[in-house]
């Protein structure tokens, strides 16, 4: 931890800095529970990444930008975004839940898939990073929070045309990028079509990659409230050297598609507002041992999934009440999980009691699920805020969270893993207590957590030699805290200009785990120390410097130091430069990471 408050004190030398009225969030609404409250009035942990964030970021995808946040551990296989897993506080990466525009992306087939329906960094207006147990909110995937990117809103001139190179880049390991969009603009229709496409000949053997992504987003204007459709298409080919099974399986390859196609509008009137939402995901996954030779082994798995939601809000003197109900329907096609079918049923309500002339804020509220292939269940929850004054607010939660098995933990079978049909579904209790203190220039919070969660699920095994096996491991309790500090303020050369920086660090300790296990896959190598700090800077009245550093200490005692920056000109000529100080590091199941590359281009974002 020593480089790490060497390395903060070095980002913060030489600065001098005045106090400076900034742009914030306080007034958006975040998807963080069932009832419209802005982000000023939110008594739960969360953190919104903005657009100028994005921008000023060097990070490449959401992956990447992710990664920035303390307490979210992505950790990847390879570059570019084509493969990684999301964890939130220690959990697993089943248990984190993503949604787009409020829409869950969550695939019945495995968490492996949560970010493969991934979106070019300039269609995102915002992310929004809930914390904490969200089942009684979003459902059972939500085990340890939710993570929501909200696509941009697009303005142009009515009855117009417009054309936009959005990115064109050239960096290392041959990669090349390219994002084309155009806006069309009618009386009463809003439509923006978007490509981007990706390539790389990848930074060791077996690890290049093709993406593309296609995206639709049009708005209908009607009397009453405007229709959103959102369409889009991620298609992914990447080589996986030593991704799955071992660091020696060199030739893996793999294929993945996710396709989104929704519809969402909100009717308001003076007391009640209502969001109704229809919208269907499919995702495939080829996956081939030998890329060269599929006929070896091969994998074919298809999911698809139809849901449709309506969420709202109804405002009265006693509060506010918040109402949800989803229904969903999945069926999964493999040749080696079989053909499955699951319908699941949420019911959502609860509602916000406004006391002490609005000082104190009780939210009560109660999730019940049904699964057609599993047994009924019930998310009780409880939020409580108090605002010890117009800056500070103080905040506690509890909530019981719940998860049942993927298909791939109850069905898949390999050469060197099992899945079992006897699954119990995890479950677990979460508290968290937590401070919050915002001002124009300084925000500042600070969270304890506990969750005690039973029926872990981990792939194990008790001798080297043995297969994984998916096992109920038993409990786990996970304690920690988190801190999260930012500050912006206007340098002595240059006072025309905002710059920022933020720190971030979170501690995790797990233990009581009732197992006799000597290996796991996921579960015993999670985040202990996470710090994460970002500078940002305006040297000129046309430049823009960010720099971005990434501590990371796991239970197994294996730690990385990652240092990134970007330098941007004007609107988008800019060069990023990953990992500057050459870490030799890997962040899950033995891959190696790259050393120090660079990525140069143009960035024309969508306003």
């Amino acid at each position: 931890m020593k480089k790490v408050f060497a390395l903060l004190i070095l980002l913060l030398s030489n600065l001098s800095v005045s106090q400076d009225q900034t742009t914030d969030l306080d007034e958006v609404v975040v998807l963080s529970t069932k009832i419209d409250l802005p982000f000023s009035k939110n008594f739960r942990t969360v953190k919104i990444i903005s657009s100028n964030d994005i921008k000023n970021s060097p990070a490449t995808n959401i992956s990447d930008l992710l990664q920035e946040i303390t307490g979210i551990d992505v950790r990847r296989r390879g570059v570019g975004g084509v493969q990684g897993d999301l964890y939130i506080r220690g959990g697993g990466f089943d248990q984190t839940l993503l949604l787009v525009d409020g829409m869950k992306m969550d695939d019945a087939q495995t968490g492996h898939h949560t970010l493969n329906m991934i979106l070019p960094l300039y269609l995102i207006e915002r992310v929004e990073i809930i914390k904490g147990p969200a089942a009684r909110i979003f459902g059972q995937n939500a085990f340890n929070g939710a993570i929501n990117i909200v696509t941009k809103d697009f303005v142009g001139k009515k009855n117009s045309i417009e054309l936009n190179l959005n990115e064109l880049s050239y960096g290392s390991f041959e990669q090349k990028n390219i994002s084309l969009s155009t806006k069309i603009t009618t009386e009463n229709i809003k439509s923006l079509i978007s490509y981007s496409g990706n390539r790389s000949d990848g930074y060791r053997h077996n690890t290049d990659f093709k993406r593309n992504n296609y995206f639709i987003k049009t708005s209908f204007s009607t009397d009453n409230s405007p229709v959103d459709v959102i369409a889009s298409f991620n298609e992914n080919k990447f080589g996986a050297n030593g991704f799955y099974a071992s660091p020696s399986a060199t030739e893996q390859y793999e294929e993945t598609q996710a396709s989104l196609l929704g519809l969402t509008t909100t009717i308001n009137s003076e007391k009640l507002s209502i969001t109704p939402r229809l919208y269907w995901r499919r995702g495939q996954d080829e996956y081939i041992y030998i890329r060269d030779n599929p006929s070896v082994y091969r994998n074919l798995h298809k999911t698809n999934k139809v849901s449709a939601e309506l969420s709202g809000s109804y405002f009265s003197k006693s509060g506010v009440t918040g109402f949800g109900i989803d229904l969903s329907t999945v069926n999964i096609s493999s040749n080696n999980l079989g053909e499955h079918d699951r319908t699941t049923i949420n019911l959502f309500a609860d509602h916000t009691f406004k006391l002490l002339d609005e000082k104190l804020f009780v939210s009560p509220g109660i999730a019940l699920s049904y699964f057609s292939d599993m047994s009924f269940h019930s998310f009780p929850g409880m939020d409580l805020g108090y605002n010890i004054s117009s800056n500070f607010k103080l905040y506690s939660n509890i909530g019981k969270t719940y998860r049942i098995p993927t298909y791939t933990d109850l069905y898949y079978s390999d050469r060197t893993t099992v899945g079992n049909e006897n699954l119990n579904p995890e479950s677990a209790t979460s508290t968290e207590l937590g401070l919050k203190y915002n001002s124009s220039n300084f925000k500042f919070s600070a969270a304890l957590f506990n969750r005690n969660a039973k029926n872990i699920i981990d792939y194990v095994k008790k001798n080297e030699d043995d297969l994984w096996r998916a096992e109920n491991i038993g409990s786990l309790t996970t304690k920690g805290y988190e801190l999260d500090i930012s500050y912006s303020f206007k340098s002595s050369y240059n006072m025309s200009n905002v710059n920022s920086i933020s720190v971030g660090y979170t501690n995790i300790k797990d233990d009581n785990y009732v197992s006799d296990i000597n290996f796991s896959r996921y579960s015993l190598n999670s985040l202990k120390h996470h710090f994460t700090s970002k500078l940002n800077l305006n040297y000129l009245k046309n430049v823009n410097h960010s720099i971005v550093y990434k501590y990371a200490e796991r239970s197994d005692k294996s730690n990385y130091s990652v240092l990134d920056s970007k330098i941007m000109y004007k609107k988008g000529l800019y060069i990023y430069i990953n990992n500057i100080l050459d870490e030799v590091y890997s962040e899950t199941n033995l891959v190696p990471m790259p050393g120090t590359s660079f990525l140069v281009g143009f960035n024309f974002g969508i306003d």
